[in-house]
């Protein structure tokens, strides 16, 4: 990879326009268009000022692709996102999985983890209630009995499904493709409550263990295979019973702190299972429009989930001496001090110096 695509891939993911990097970066936009297409190679004071303006390491500018990445069409979890922000999401995960597939050429291909998703998988349906057994097929093949699952990240990244955390727009909440059609990859955006992230993290799961008829819509079968994955049948049923008139909010907020699914997903499942009628899933949506709880549930919010993986291999690599601080800071996509500091406002506590 060239300089030039380097320079149009971080302009992509800044939603910059040429005409708009030329002005920050104090170069002309004609400049810019001869430095993405290899015609010119901006000199080092340039490059500076390029990478300030993208918000990159020079490093990043000038590395290399070792690895051809092709990625399947993605599946969009998202509430309308314009063509310009789907390219920038689009190239915001190009280059994080540039940056993954690195850290584990580091390692022998031994230690690296192998998507492990049962054979048979995508399980073909024609009933929307198929996707119940679906999802309780895949907790049998996976050894999860019907207990809350602790961490769906984890329990995804053990099983050689790639994840990954991008800053993206409001609009955007998830998606799904294969990486050189053999690794299933589930990106997130940042920053969202954790009840929310781990619905959106398995219904991207669930887009990848269903193949629905074409007469099913696609995204309802994922929305239903989340809560069925999260919150078996078997366990709905019995926290809530096997029919009720109406459903307490206090009760479903500590059951969305066991289960760590949402308030709102857990009424969809009730209704969904046939345990509460039309007027009560009426009833408590119009509560929670008219308190705005919509988008932000009453009570403690449940902690977002985050992806370790990656992390934990190249601060591995970095202890070992495999490679320099410099690189390190490279592949995490902050310098050592900078993940360092927001490892320690995550983890409460932390001293910052046990990063030297």
């Amino acid at each position: 990879m060239t300089i030039g695509e380097r320079l149009k891939m971080a302009r992509t993911m800044n939603g910059f326009s040429q005409r708009e990097l030329a002005g920050r970066a104090g170069v002309t936009a004609t400049a810019i268009s001869k430095y993405e297409r290899g015609v010119m190679v901006p000199g080092s004071g340039v490059l500076l000022r390029l990478s300030t303006a993208l918000g990159v390491r020079v490093e990043y500018l000038m590395r290399p692709r070792v690895h051809s990445i092709h990625l399947t069409v993605p599946v969009f979890r998202s509430a309308g996102l314009s063509e310009k922000e789907e390219a920038m999401v689009i190239e915001k995960v190009r280059e994080w999985l540039e940056r993954y597939i690195e850290v584990e050429d580091l390692f022998d291909l031994e230690q690296q983890v192998r998507p492990s998703i049962p054979l048979g998988y995508p399980i073909r349906i024609t009933d929307m209630r198929e996707v119940e057994q679906v999802a309780i097929n895949l907790r049998r093949d996976w050894g999860l009995g019907i207990q809350p699952i602790e961490s769906l990240t984890d329990l995804l990244e053990d099983k050689g499904i790639k994840v990954g955390a991008i800053s993206a727009p409001d609009s955007f909440d998830a998606l799904v493709f294969w990486y050189n059609d053999t690794t299933p990859v589930i990106i997130i955006r940042e920053g969202v409550a954790g009840d929310r992230q781990r619905f959106s993290i398995a219904h991207e799961l669930g887009h990848l263990m269903v193949e629905p008829s074409q007469d099913l819509d696609k995204e309802r079968v994922a929305h239903r295979f989340a809560g069925a994955f999260l919150v078996p049948e078997e366990v709905a049923r019995g926290e809530l019973g096997e029919s009720r008139k109406r459903l307490d909010l206090f009760e479903l907020h500590l059951l969305k702190h066991r289960y760590g699914l949402s308030i709102q997903a857990w009424v969809h499942r009730a209704k969904d299972l046939g345990i509460i009628p039309d007027c009560e899933y009426r009833r408590i949506f119009d509560h929670l429009d008219t308190m705005g709880w919509r988008k932000r549930e009453p009570g403690d919010q449940i902690p977002p989930e985050e992806p370790k993986r990656m992390k934990r291999l190249v601060m591995r690599a970095y202890a070992e001496d495999v490679i320099s601080a410099s690189r390190a800071s490279e592949l995490l996509g902050k310098s050592i001090p900078e993940f360092c500091r927001a490892e320690g406002e995550r983890h409460d506590g932390f001293p910052i110096e046990m990063c030297d």
